[in-house]
């Protein structure tokens, strides 16, 4: 909301300094009377799954912008003209080479990087090997429930989506995930 009224500062429209708006949260142009609203990017972030005779394994990944951060579920922006879905299976395919199936929602969260809504899946793998994109991700491995590595704050859906694996094959031993250094 802050970068929204940092840069609606003037009508695009007519270029005349805009106001905050009384009852939304947009801002009006007293000249013209347009009124801007923050935009929302749709993004995606999906936790792929994969189950062994050795049991549940997670795909996570560490990206090229946070190299020395945690290892998290694989997440892109909604191209124009594309759906949800539709990203969901060419993002797995352009970052890690792998296909997907049952595609399930998962629950959504405002996220402010930069101005996006991230729509989560968990998604079960339907085949290939990982070929990582290094231009995109650093590493990318399958890991097991009881090894695995460093994850995101608990406050982030994908978090949530890595316990939410955990609890569905092991509800006693949710605490794994709280096992790992957030």
């Amino acid at each position: 909301v802050v970068e929204f009224h940092r840069t609606h500062r003037y009508c695009g429209a007519c270029a005349a300094p805009t106001e905050p708006h009384d009852e939304q949260r947009a801002r009006r142009c007293p000249r013209c009377g347009a009124i801007m609203y923050p935009r929302i990017a749709p993004a995606m972030m999906v936790l792929v799954k994969r189950d062994t005779g050795a049991g549940r394994e997670l795909l996570l990944a560490r990206g090229t912008r946070f190299p020395g951060a945690f290892y998290s579920a694989l997440a892109g922006f909604v191209e124009p003209s594309e759906s949800i879905e539709d990203c969901v299976h060419r993002e797995i395919r352009e970052e890690v080479g792998l296909r997907v199936r049952n595609l399930r929602y998962f629950g959504s969260q405002s996220w402010p990087f930069p101005h996006s809504l991230m729509i989560a899946f968990t998604a079960d793998h339907d085949g290939g090997d990982i070929s990582r994109d290094p231009g995109e991700i650093l590493d990318a491995q399958w890991f097991p429930l009881d090894r695995l590595p460093r994850l995101p704050l608990p406050i982030s859906i994908s978090r949530r989506l890595i316990n939410h694996a955990i609890a569905e094959v092991a509800p006693h031993h949710a605490a794994l995930a709280d096992r790992s250094k957030p």
